[in-house]
């Protein structure tokens, strides 16, 4: 029975595969059944350069042979199955490059097939997977790592070299985040992201991190890999140049996948020290002019200059060389501006050079070194800082208090001082030591804040309301009107209210030096407009004889004596908070304080000023990392609502703050010191000295309310 059932158990038939054989060109032809019809010819030049690179075929052509009308083969095949191949076989005997009986390997069907040609056709461009990228990655790598060169990679698959080189980069991303692409767990937006650093442990590391925030932006993700670097357009890279930095054994990171200008500076305490470097052998040169003091600093605050006297020099004058040097440049500037000033569009590359090259060499010519008295500068002393844009500034001239000649004391300044300008006692001239000081605020600690909305710290606020005080300034100056109600309502209160002060007229400014401020303050809207009418009222107004600017005033139109009068009343205006004490000093009393923010609110409202149209946003630096986690989820609630503030309401502080700062960039958000005071009825007053209540934003809690002595600004006098 056994041997019976054996018996009866049907075997499977063997597959046998087409045979395999060369066959000439000439004798092969396109088959009707081949299935592709669109777009038959896209990419075939492509697949045509790549045959002829290799002079041969990765693939045969699938023929099967053509019978006559007994069935019988005729010698001739059709390929159902290669169609691509063929044409760009036909091209190159077309050109020349491959003989017309030229032999092609192909795989031959019998005619009596299981299959039908049809199916074949459709089984060959539907059974075929794409390559994964990554694969396509790693095959990069490994013919470069074969000797081929990215540019030899590019020209062999008909692409550019740089996407060869970003290919390479994403390559080079940590293993464990490639096996993770390759399961799908990341985009390739999100990989490309990660080539920004080349750390792989930190890569890795930020990677765990995004897993646990709601925020896997490829922009977040670079933020992060570059949040220890320096960016290439900081002032900073700027003023030291980024070969220097390079030549100075210094990395650079680099997105090639983003527009990364210029990419970041990995090494910051290099970047420091070249700064420093560079600072100190501009000061050493500054010294030997023979200035008293030199104060070097990245960083000078707004008003540093704040109490000391500006010298007043003459422009250097012109020899008879320079002058004609300079009616040379500006008649072929303004020849070049007739010939070309009606050409639309852009000017020729070579005459817009000559252009910019003709501007540079005017400006040097017209904008003379200021000479200072030999006397004055015993005494004087230079500011050396870097501005926004890496340029370097050297502010000479300015006269310390304590440094003045005494009344009635002629002769050579340093010398009435009690020092000397010759060598020392070994002969060498003498040297003025600089202290350079660069650095900012220390980082706050994260600390266990709970859910309480705790008070704002006394300096930040003080930091907010120096920003308000310098908007108010611009916006008087800028409005005549508000300006002269604000003086007049000054004078009738002196006048009305019999105040008695002495001398003559006692309407006077008294410039407020804000001595706590945010190290971007000098560089806001703010800063700039009033720095910048300050500089034109300079530039006309004829100071040193007193005869000569009461004249020079007496003639102003009116228009401009309104300008000048909005000007200099904007000197006057304090909207600085300041913790109440009348028993201190020049401290003020709670009344005072309020009649202070309530006529800055008043100003504000008259000007119609906005911090939010001044530039003002929040940020980690200004607002959001000072403030605690309870805080910076209100301001993000009212500013974005509530749902943006879920957000991010599990995040550790300083994420929580960088989130935050991105989310209320452009809604108009501000802190309560920098709003408009709300109308409300007014509360009966304090009598002078009694205690009253804080502002809401400071009352209920007494840290932070000290605020440190300004660090002065450290300068060694040459010995």
């Amino acid at each position: 029975m056994a041997k019976a059932a054996k018996s009866r158990k049907r075997s499977v038939p063997m597959i046998v595969f087409s045979r395999a054989r060369d066959i000439p060109f000439n004798r092969i032809r396109l088959s009707d059944s081949n299935v592709r019809e669109t777009g038959v010819e896209a990419g075939l030049d492509e697949l045509t350069q790549d045959i002829e690179r290799r002079e041969d075929l990765i693939q045969g052509l699938n023929v099967r042979a053509i019978l006559d009308a007994d069935g019988n083969e005729t010698g001739d095949f059709e390929t159902p199955a290669g169609g691509r191949r063929y044409r760009s076989i036909a091209r190159l005997v077309t050109a020349g490059r491959f003989p017309a009986d030229g032999l092609v390997p192909c795989i031959v069907k019998k005619a009596d097939a299981k299959t039908s040609a049809v199916d074949d056709s459709l089984a060959e461009n539907i059974h075929r997977l794409a390559l994964h990228p990554l694969d396509q990655f790693r095959a990069f790598k490994r013919m470069v790592d074969g000797g081929m060169s990215t540019e030899e990679v590019a020209a062999a698959y008909f692409t550019t070299p740089r996407y060869v080189e970003q290919r390479l980069r994403l390559s080079a991303v940590s293993p464990k985040l490639l096996e993770i692409y390759a399961g799908e767990g990341m985009t390739l937006a999100m990989l490309e992201a990660f080539t920004v650093n080349p750390d792989h442990a930190r890569q890795e590391q930020v990677w765990e991190t995004t897993q646990q925030s709601y925020n896997r932006q490829p922009w977040h993700i670079r933020q992060m890999l570059t949040q220890t670097t320096v960016p290439a357009s900081d002032k900073r890279a700027r003023f030291v140049g980024i070969d220097a930095y390079v030549a100075a054994g210094g990395p650079v990171l680099r997105d090639l996948f983003e527009a990364d200008n210029g990419g970041w500076l990995e090494d910051v305490p290099l970047l420091d020290r070249l700064v420093a470097d560079k600072l100190k052998a501009v000061a050493d040169k500054t010294a030997a002019e023979g200035w008293k003091w030199i104060n070097v600093d990245i960083n000078l605050p707004y008003g540093h200059d704040h109490g000391l006297r500006p010298l007043t020099g003459t422009g250097a004058e012109l020899t008879d060389e320079e002058r004609a040097t300079r009616e040379a440049l500006r008649e072929e500037y303004e020849r070049i501006e007739a010939e070309y000033g009606e050409v639309d569009g852009d000017l020729p590359k070579e005459i817009d050079q000559r252009l910019g090259e003709i501007e540079t060499a005017l400006d040097e010519l017209e904008n003379r070194p200021v000479i200072y008295d030999p006397a004055d500068i015993a005494r004087a002393g230079v500011f050396i800082s870097i501005d926004r844009g890496g340029d370097l500034i050297v502010d000479r001239g300015y006269v310390r208090p304590e440094d003045e000649a005494p009344l009635g004391v002629e002769g050579d300044g340093a010398e009435a001082d009690g020092e000397t300008g010759g060598d020392d006692a070994d002969g060498d001239p003498a040297v003025t030591r600089t202290t350079i000081t660069i650095g900012g605020d220390p980082v706050e600690p994260e600390e266990d804040e709970g859910d309480a909305i705790k008070p704002l710290p006394e300096r930040l606020v003080i930091e907010l309301t120096a920003h308000r005080t310098l908007a108010l300034r611009n916006a008087v100056a800028g409005n005549p009107h508000v300006a002269m109600t604000a003086l007049l309502h000054r004078l009738v209160l002196d006048a009305f209210r019999e105040r008695s002060f002495g001398g003559c007229v006692e309407a006077s400014v008294r410039q407020v030096y804000l001595s706590v401020q945010e190290a971007d303050l000098k560089d806001s809207l703010s800063a700039n407009g009033v720095s910048e009418r300050e500089q034109a009222w300079k530039a006309d107004i004829p100071f040193g004889d007193d005869e000569v600017l009461w004249s020079w005033l007496d003639t102003l139109d009116d228009a401009s004596r309104l300008a000048l009068l909005a000007h200099c009343v904007s000197y006057g205006i304090n909207a600085l908070f300041e913790r109440p004490n009348p028993y201190v000093g020049n401290g003020i009393s709670q009344r005072g304080l309020d009649q202070r923010l309530s006529e800055a609110d008043r100003l504000a409202r008259a000007t119609g000023l906005d911090m939010v149209d001044v530039g003002w946003r929040p940020t980690v630096a200004n607002y959001l990392g000072r403030v605690t986690k309870a805080r910076i989820l209100e301001a993000v609630r009212e500013g974005a609502g509530e749902r943006a503030a879920q957000l991010i309401d599990h995040l550790k502080k300083p994420e929580m703050a960088k989130e935050a700062e991105r989310l209320l960039a452009d809604t108009g958000w501000l802190p309560e010191p920098l709003r408009l005071i709300e109308q409300e009825t007014t509360a009966t007053q304090p009598d002078e000295g009694q205690e009253a209540d804080l502002p809401e934003f400071l009352a209920g809690d007494d840290e932070d309310r000290s605020v440190d002595d300004e660090v002065t600004a450290h300068a060694v006098a040459a010995e």
